[in-house]
């Protein structure tokens, strides 16, 4: 559960805001991702289905570059190693913020956190549903290895 309540002792929607901000402030650059679980995201136990987590934190990510005008990440950047803490259910219809960060930026790998909350709903209270990070390398189209991140990439990092 995530603070932040007020008089009648329910989450306020701001909670899950702030708490995505607090956790972007700490790295090199982050976006977040505003969605809802549709049905499709569920499983037969009713609550989201554990890829749902990954793949929100994937279109994150992509907003992130969108955002940064780096276009040449995608498509060069696969990862090597994700893992993933579930903290908490996320039922069909919530809304879920997703926060990706950048956390390092190696000469060939770049390190990221991510979180996701749930919104109140359906009297369930604000919460912390998954957190982790992930790994992802430059491998240039038509190659097999890992190169330097091109300075386009490296310059709109250097905020």
């Amino acid at each position: 559960m995530i603070g932040n309540s007020d008089d009648t002792g329910a989450p306020q929607e701001s909670a899950v805001a702030d708490a995505a901000e607090e956790f972007l402030a700490a790295g090199l650059a982050g976006s977040v991702l505003d969605r809802h679980i549709e049905w499709i995201d569920t499983d037969a136990a009713g609550h989201q289905h554990n890829s749902v987590v990954m793949r929100f934190v994937e279109a994150a990510e992509a907003k992130l570059f969108r955002e940064l005008g780096v276009v040449s990440y995608f498509g060069n950047a696969p990862r090597v190693r994700h893992e993933i803490d579930y903290r908490a259910k996320l039922y069909f219809g919530q809304r879920v913020s997703t926060a990706v960060a950048i956390e390092h930026v190696g000469t060939s790998s770049m390190s990221f956190a991510f979180k996701v909350w749930g919104h109140p709903h359906e009297g369930r209270q604000a919460v912390l549903a998954a957190e982790g990070r992930f790994v992802t390398v430059c491998v240039p189209e038509g190659t097999e290895k890992s190169a330097p991140w091109p300075a386009g990439i490296r310059r709109a990092l250097s905020m």
